[in-house]
Order: C-alpha cells, then sequence, then structure tokens
C-alpha cells in the first residue's frame, strides 16, 4: 500500500512516518488485503494537532478519518482508531449481505418444466417428496386466455384437451375455478368460492 505522510506547518520525522505507516499497514490487512493507497495529513489547530487520514480501501471504496489530540502520535491514534470502525462496520455489513444472498446462490437456478411433462413423468411418493425437497418446480407454459365457463363445460374440456388440470372462470360465481384430473381417473373440482 501506498502510504503519503504530509504535514502543514508540522514536522513529520522518520518516527512519525514509521508510526503511521505501521499502523495504517495493520488496519489494512485486518479488514482489506486490497487496500490501494493513504494519505495522511498533520496539521495544528489552537495547540492540538489534527490528523486526517483518507485511504482508498478498495474499488468504488474511500475511508476518511480524523483524530485530535495534544501530542501527533496520539492524533494518528484517535484517527486510526476512528478508521478502524469504519473499516470494521463495512466489512461486517459486506458479510451480512453476502450471507443473506448465500440462499440464492445455494439454491441454483429454477427448474423448469411443462404440465405435460410433469405429468407424464409417473413418481412413487417417495421420489416425488425427495423431488420437492430438492428443487421448486417452476411450471412454464404458454399465455393462454382464461375462459369462462359452466363446471360441466370445463370438465368436457379437461376430457379433450391433453392436460391434467384446467384453470377456467366460472359463470355462476364469476370466480377462477380448477377442474383437474384426479389419480383414480376421476375428475376434481376446486373452487374458492365455495369454502
Amino acid at each position: 500500500m501506498h502510504i503519503t505522510v504530509a504535514g502543514k506547518s508540522v514536522d513529520t520525522g522518520d518516527a512519525l512516518r514509521f508510526h503511521v505507516e505501521q499502523g495504517l499497514n495493520t488496519i489494512a490487512s485486518k479488514y482489506f488485503d486490497h487496500a490501494m493507497e493513504a494519505r495522511v495529513v498533520f496539521s495544528r489547530n489552537r495547540g492540538q494537532f489534527l490528523c486526517d487520514i483518507n485511504m482508498h480501501a478498495g474499488r468504488n471504496l474511500t475511508m476518511q478519518a480524523e483524530g485530535e489530540a495534544p501530542d501527533a502520535h496520539r492524533a494518528f491514534e484517535a484517527a486510526a482508531e476512528h478508521l478502524g470502525k469504519r473499516l470494521r462496520r463495512y466489512r461486517r455489513r459486506v458479510n451480512e449481505h453476502a450471507r443473506g444472498q448465500a440462499h440464492l446462490r445455494a439454491a441454483g437456478p429454477p427448474r423448469q418444466a411443462s404440465l405435460r411433462e410433469a405429468a407424464e413423468t409417473p413418481m412413487d411418493d417417495d421420489a416425488e417428496e425427495k423431488a420437492d425437497a430438492a428443487h421448486a418446480m417452476v411450471v412454464a407454459e404458454r399465455p393462454e386466455f382464461v375462459m369462462q365457463l359452466t363446471v360441466g363445460q370445463a370438465a368436457i374440456r379437461l376430457e379433450t384437451a391433453a392436460t391434467p388440470v384446467l384453470l377456467f372462470r366460472n359463470s355462476a360465481s364469476g370466480v377462477i375455478n380448477v377442474v383437474y384430473r384426479r389419480q383414480d381417473g376421476h375428475v376434481g373440482w376446486l373452487d374458492p368460492g365455495q369454502a
């Protein structure tokens, strides 16, 4: 890391430069291995030493900290402590965000299958439970117009269509209903308006 130590009306000797370089390298190695550069400026104000640290810690990340003390070394220590707190908070937020996003990466891309493929693939109960636990199935079909039908008309359309499920708007109630082919071969009817 490239470190520049400067002083405004303050003499920055070798001991102070060494102290600054050692302190900033310790902070940078603790939180960011790839810190690029830091600029430390010492000045005086009403008998106090001021230390201003600007650290370019990474791509699009610049941290700034200030410290004030009667001694230049203590002013740097105060500013370095402030910088360390900021870097620690930033690092914690990045880690929490990464942990929050980990479940999205671990799940992987969703599986896609059409209703026809899902109906044609025979599964026993154990295999079905394992498949449900392993992957959430996203059903991908072409968009269709929801027809307004009676329950009898929907059952007839289900018999003639090659799909196991038919979504329709019930002409009697105006509510979306579903007819489906049950495992025993009969037709089932779901009407949320009747519940």
